[in-house]
Parts: structure tokens; sequence; C-alpha cells
């Protein structure tokens, strides 16, 4: 963005202004002095002239919108250059910064199992916020941020929000009506920063630094994205997107109406069990033309990266974004700091690993399609594959393939936008959000019954995991419950908290394993206060699902949304010539999640019942998903372009548990080294003398100290330099690159040391050329005291 624009940005959002700015806007013409008789002759032209230029700068004046102190907006004159059919302008901005929590001892947030402990990170973590406003009222805004995180979370959101006060004025705009907090639903990334109780289990509690990691890196972005504000247009389009996700519960999802179903199966590649379409918003600038970023949504799990890995990723949404923004740094269209975001939709019943569900205990045969177990009657050895599966790395290369599957689609889309574009439309930007207590709420069915939902609780087929997961012990999906398990289960269900009988009718046909929701020692397990959120800009709405809802419960939502919105945005474009391509009339729903909290899964009726994963998962009921539509109706009137940016009252407040949270995580006491070697020495370096061939991988080893002493946040802990004509090194690569991996081994506990490792996996888009590999860290004295320490491997040739 351009200084002039960044000004603009600036008087826009002052709190307050200036007496030489509060006069910009005329109130009364000046007058010229009275000539004097002897010379009224030869003043009568300059009198004239001096009028007819003050009127001229009245009438334009007049019509550029004036603040109330008298300060013009320059953005909302309507007279500026022609839209070059790109449709209604919009306040813009986009910003991305790093939350790379610590990569290591701490356990991962996603597969629930207590051995999943980082030791390394394959690629860092980031926050990417999209921020649009209404040019004529630029408090109706929104911000849409996608982190690479398993979820958004109750604790994090309430810490971004407060940051966001501290920073002045200007930044109270953002609040919890227009903030949503999404995550890619990466299951390879450092838990502990969650609210609740239950997640936080398996990571020994919670961990500040992770939290904090989160929190400081997501308003960094939306600083970044808020300083770079400025007038554009929005476009927005989808593509169908195959050979990227397929449906893991396929048993539960043919428990829908054939009816239902059958409106979705459309072709022998589309059978409608999961959906297909990528939708892409796309986000230009109106001073250059250049884009600035796209947002996009696509429902796959983020599993491609295995419960056996340990590296820090962003799975396939964090490649998808990767490669992207790659992209974009050579294109001509491109704005330089070009933000993809790649966000989740109806994730719920959604895999990455296309390959289908194999029983991995030599009999070749597929997992039960009932139940997802083996000839063992168990499921720990139903495993899903991914497209290369056969490839021994813990899912990284299915990760990188899945992930490209998704960029390439949009990356044509991109360009098919930039060439044919489809406008947002309609310069009304709105949003709402609210809390709402989903413990025995009662409210009324479309067809006029009444139905309730309960306090939260899990069933016994949530234990039981999924092909993308399997759990422990003998927990199976669908079957699952008292009678076909341990009865341990039976004793631990009553140490926690029996369930009610009025609990467990409530509840319907989920036998209850935990009744988390009636579980408040020492603190709320899981939520009972669930946030209900919906962004709209043009013809575009935005469900901002705080659970992963399922693919037919995630069309039902968007579909409900969509006909209660023809009913009541009866809106014409605020553009004086029309696009026949556009029928403003005509919604545009996705669904993005899960975000703001995490509530688990949202599936449909039929699909409870069935009480497979997802089923068990659905915490509030058989009418969970009902209940999430019926709140969401009863705000949508909110989005009208008539109403104000503040509406009404959020509703009871969800706990925050950040300062209240149990933690057992061992902090860094100290780093030691072996005798007579220091920090950063090369334990075993590169081949220095036969070079190595694009494909290959180098590798270098590293006396270390932990990782968790410096998050090295906007930093890197590895890099690969090259060594250029003029003699001097420059970095090509640090550890946000895929292909530069850093890996960490704790070698002795009584002496605190440990070694590290970075490998470089070459390929054929690097240069040949003399490179060396460069290691980065801090180490912890005794004392706490910490000391930064670089080294640097041999000097090799890549040909």
């Amino acid at each position: 963005m351009d200084e002039k624009n960044t000004a603009e940005a600036d008087q826009l959002l002052q709190p307050g202004l200036d007496e030489e700015k509060s006069s910009s806007c005329p109130n009364s013409l000046p007058q010229p002095s009275r000539a004097r008789s002897f010379i009224f002759k030869t003043s009568v032209l300059a009198v004239v002239l001096l009028l007819f230029t003050f009127a001229n700068i009245y009438i334009f004046r007049k019509d550029l919108p004036c603040l109330t102190n008298g300060t013009f907006m320059p953005w909302t004159n309507h007279s500026l250059p022609n839209d070059h059919g790109l449709g209604d302008k919009y306040v813009l901005g986009v910003g991305k910064a790093d939350i790379t929590g610590p990569v290591v001892e701490i356990n991962m947030m996603g597969y629930a199992d207590p051995k999943q402990v980082g030791t390394g990170l394959r690629q860092r973590l980031y926050s990417r916020a999209f921020i649009v406003g209404d040019i004529d009222r630029p408090e109706d805004r929104f911000v849409y941020l996608v982190l690479d995180t398993q979820s958004g979370d109750t604790a994090v959101r309430y810490g971004i929000l407060e940051e966001l006060k501290k920073l002045g004025s200007e930044y109270h705009v953002y609040g919890h009506h227009n903030t949503a907090v999404t995550g890619t639903h990466s299951h390879a990334g450092p838990g502990g920063w969650l609210n609740y109780l239950l997640p936080q289990i398996t990571s020994k509690g919670f961990d500040h630094q992770s939290y904090r990691a989160i929190v400081d890196g997501a308003v960094l972005s939306i600083q970044r994205a808020h300083s770079s504000l400025g007038p554009g247009y929005l476009s927005v389009g989808k593509t169908k997107l195959f050979g990227a996700n397929i449906n893991r519960s396929l048993y539960a999802y043919l428990a829908n109406p054939e009816q239902e179903r059958s409106k979705y199966n459309t072709s022998s590649e589309d059978d409608g069990s999961v959906e297909k379409d990528l939708t892409l918003l796309k986000f230009k600038r109106a001073s250059d033309l250049k884009n600035i970023g796209v947002l996009t949504w696509f429902p796959v799990h983020g599993t491609s990266m295995l419960g056996n890995n340990t590296l820090i990723a962003g799975d396939n949404k964090g490649v998808a974004a990767y490669l992207f923004e790659q992209r974009m740094r050579t294109s001509d269209t491109a704005a330089e700091n070009f933000v993809a975001g790649f966000s989740q939709a109806n994730v719920g019943d959604t895999s990455p690993n296309v390959g289908g569900a194999w029983c991995e205990d030599g009999s070749g045969q597929m997992c039960s399609f009932e139940n997802s177990t083996c000839s063992d009657g168990r499921s720990q050895k139903c495993h899903a594959r991914g497209p290369f599966f056969r490839v021994k790395d813990n899912g990284a290369s299915s990760c990188f393939e899945i992930g490209r599957r998704q960029a390439e689609p949009a990356v044509k889309l991109y360009h098919d936008l930039e060439a044919s574009p489809t406008p947002i439309r309609g310069s009304w930007v709105k949003s709402f959000h609210t809390f709402h207590n989903m413990a025995n709420f009662t409210f009324h069915l479309p067809n006029g019954s009444l139905a309730h939902t309960c306090p939260a609780a899990l069933g016994y087929s949530f234990a039981a995991g999924t092909s993308d997961g399997p759990g422990a012990f003998d927990f199976t999906q669908h079957d699952g419950g008292p009678d076909n398990t341990s009865p341990v289960w039976r004793v631990v269900r009553h140490l926690l908290k029996e369930p009610s009988p009025a609990q467990q009718l409530c509840h319907g046909a989920k036998p209850i394993l935990l009744d988390v929701g009636e579980i408040t020692t020492p603190y709320q397990w899981t939520p009972n206060i669930v946030d209900v959120q919906v962004f709209r800009v043009g013809q575009l709405l935005i469900i901002v699902s705080p659970g992963e809802a399922t693919t037919m419960a995630g069309r039902r939502w968007k579909e409900a949304v969509s006909l209660s919105a023809k009913s009541l945005f009866k809106t014409s474009s605020s553009s004086p010539e029309s696009d026949p391509r556009v029928d403003v009339e005509e919604p545009v729903v996705v669904i993005g999640g899960p975000a703001n909290s995490y509530t688990h899964y949202i599936a449909t009726e039929e699909e409870y019942a069935v009480q497979r994963y997802e089923g068990a998962s659905t915490l509030y009921g058989p009418h969970t998903l009902a209940a999430y539509i019926n709140v969401t109706l009863e705000y949508l009137p909110f989005l009208d372009e008539t109403s104000p940016p503040v509406r009404h009252g959020d509703g009871p407040l969800p706990p925050d548990n950040t300062n209240a949270s149990l933690s057992f995580i061992s902090p860094v006491v100290r780093d030691g080294t072996p005798f007579f070697k220091s920090f950063g020495d090369v334990l075993a370096d590169v081949k220095k003398v036969v070079p190595y061939r694009r494909g290959d991988v180098v590798r270098a080893r590293f006396v270390g100290a932990n990782p968790r002493n410096n998050l090295a946040l906007e930093g890197t802990y590895a890099a690969v330099a090259q060594l250029g004509k003029d003699g001097a090194w420059r970095r090509v690569r640090d550890d946000g690159d895929w292909a530069l991996v850093f890996h960490w081994e704790r070698v002795s506990d009584v002496m605190a040391t440990s070694e590290v490792e970075i490998e470089w996996e070459t390929g054929e888009e690097d240069e040949s050329g003399v490179y060396r590999l460069e290691y980065y860290g801090d180490a912890r004295s005794l004392g706490g005291k910490i000391s930064s320490y670089s080294g640097r491997s041999g000097v090799f040739t890549l040909v």
C-alpha cells in the first residue's frame, strides 16, 4: 500500500481531529475584499474569477461526505475512477504473522495422544488476517482470522480482543461481534493453549508460552492488516476440487434421507458424500489493481500428518497456503506480501486420506464399513491411507500432495477471476455474534414441535477415534457402549460424573461416556456456552461455526441461511451499472471453522442416531444442529443494510480459564554441552567433496539447546544460505519452507545436553550453486540467563 493510502487510513481512523483538519469541509465561502473605488474597474474581473473558483470548489467539496467535525473521507468519494467492472468498493486489508509455539517437549493438539510430543519443526505456523469494511461507514467491518491451529478457542479469542484494546482507540472497532478466530484444524501443532480442561489433559495442562505465541501472532497479523487498509474490490468464485477429500463416516452419511442425498450426487466423480466446491474470495486494491490476498473455503481434515508425526506443521492447509503464496511472489497480478488463507468448511466427516481405511494387520482387507474395526474386532489397526501412504515419512508426502491438490485449482480459479471477475456487490458490510447457552435450550423446530438441547456430553464412540486416528482400548464406532466395552469404563464414568436419567434421556441414542458439560471441577471440561456468528459483505454470507459440521449438517445450515437471507435482504447493488452475472438477491453462503471456541462436532439428527465418532462427539444432543440453525436465523436480520454496527448484548459470557488452568509442564531448567564442545558446534557435517544432486537430502548435526528458550517468532531456527557471485552469503531458505526440516533430540537429561539436525530436501526448483546450512539457537544457563548462538555447516555444492 502506498504512503498516500496509508495516510488516508490513518486519517479515517483518527479518534480526534485537530483544528486545522476541522476546517477542511466548507462552512462558508471566503469573500473577496471590497475594492476601493479608485481601482474598482480593474478589480471587477478578479472578483468574478475568484467567486467562480470558490463556487466550483464548493460544488465539488459538498459532494464529499464529511464527518461531524468537518473532516472529509476520501474513501467515500463515489466519483473515483471507473470500477473496471469490478463491483463496489470496500475497505480491505490483509496481514500475516508467525504463531509457532514450542516445537519440542509439548504434546501436540489434535489426536489426543499423550505420547505424541513435539521433536522439531516441519513448517512454521501462521495467523492470516482478512479485514473487510464498508467504505462509507468504516465502523461496519469484520476481521476473519485463519490460524494454523486445531481450532479457534475461547481463551485465545479473549486474549486477542484484550490485546487489541491495548493498542488504542483506533482498534476498538474490533470486538466480539466482528472478530472471527478460525483454525485450519491442523493436527500437527503444539497443544496446551485451549480454554477447557478436557483438551488440556493430554498436554499436561495449560502452557502459557504456547498460548502467548498464538495470541501475540494473531494480534500482529491484525495490526498488519489494519495498517494496510485501503479501498479495493472483492470477487468470488467456485471450482470443483477432486482427489483431496473423502467421507470417512460414509455409513453415517448414508443415514440421511436418500432424497436429500440425491440432490448432491451429480456424477461418478462427485457422489455428494463430501463437498467438492472450493470457494475463493479475492481481494484487489483499487490504487493499482494489484491483488493483496485470497481467502478460500474447502472441507478436508488436517490429518494428513499422521498420529506418529512429531514435527510441527500446518498440515495440508498450511501447505496449500504456502504454495499459493510462493506462486504469487512471481505473479505480476499480486502485490508484495500477498496473503493466502485456506480456511476450513463443513469438515466434520471428511478425510484427506483418500485411499480409504485399511486394516494394517497383514490381511489386505478394508476396515469394517459400519464400525471401522478389523478382524480382531478392535479399531487400533484400522488406518486411513493418504496418496503416498507407502512412503514411511509419517504422512509428510501425502500432506504435501493434498496441499498441492488444493493450491493448484485455487490458483487457476484466481486467474479465472482475474480475467472474468464475479464481483461482490452491495456496499453493506455487516456482522453479528452472540454467546448462547446450549445446556437445556428449548426452541421450536420448523415443523412446530418443541426441541431441547442438553448439557455437553461425549459418547462411547468418541473414545474409538476415527480411521484418521484410532482411539485406544476396546472402544468401537457405531456399536460402542457400556455393554460392548470393559466394565472398567463404567467405573471411570461413575468416578467422574454419572449422567442423570434426565441427561441420558436428553442425549437419546448416545450412551454417555463422559458427562463433560456437568463437570466443573476443577473448572469446566468443555463449553456449554457457544459462539454463534455470521459475517456479510454484499451477497456473501460467512457462517462462523464453533464446531466441526459434517457434510450434510453444513449443507442444511447454509441452505437455511440462504433461504432466510433471500426473504430478508431485498436489496440491490449500489453500483450505477448492474452486472448481469450477479444477482444480489442470490446469496453466496460459506461455512468456516472450527472457530472462536471448540465445540467438537455438529452432526445431523440422522447421523447422530448412528453414533459413529462424529455423532458421539456432537455435544448437545440430537438437536444440536437444529439449535445452531435456530439461533443463527434469529439474529440474521441484524445483517440487514440498515442495522447499526452495535446491535445487541453478547449473552452469557463463557469463562476465561487462562489464569485458572492447571499445568504440569516442566520448564526448561538449563542447557549443557558435551565436554570440549560449544553450542552450535558441528557434530556431523555435510559432504564437502562430493556434490549433491537436486533431489538429495542434505544433513548436518549440531550441538543444540532447547528451542523453548526462544520461539524465534518472525525468525528461524534453520536456514540455507547460498554463496553469491559477489562473494556474499544470502539466505534462500528458512524453517518456514516445507523443504527445510528442523529436528531436536534430548541426549542426556542429567547433563541437559541436546542435538539438532537440519535437513534440506533439495528439489528441481533449487539453483545449482554453493551452499551452507545455518543453525540459530538460544541456551539457558542454570541461573536463567539466555544467550544466543549460531552454527554453520561446511560449504557444499548442489548440481
